[in-house]
């Protein structure tokens, strides 16, 4: 998978309620709800349902350290 193509996948989502899955270090898997709020050229943005605001990079999305569901 390219970064372009996960990039137009993060864009289609932006605005939406979804559910993601973040495979932390030595075994630690975190779910959580929330939208995908602001888009930037190397990481975007997610509010999660406690108003917790997370950073990702799209690189998290192709080494599959984090899934939309």
């Amino acid at each position: 998978m390219m970064i372009d193509t996960i990039k137009g996948e993060v864009r289609q989502n932006l605005g939406k309620n979804c559910v993601f899955r973040f495979h932390g270090g030595r075994n630690q898997i975190d779910e959580f709800e929330g939208m995908i709020t602001h888009l930037y050229p190397a990481v975007f943005t997610i509010l999660t349902k406690d108003d917790v605001v997370k950073t990702f990079s799209y690189s998290d999305i192709l080494i599959q350290s984090l899934e939309i569901l």
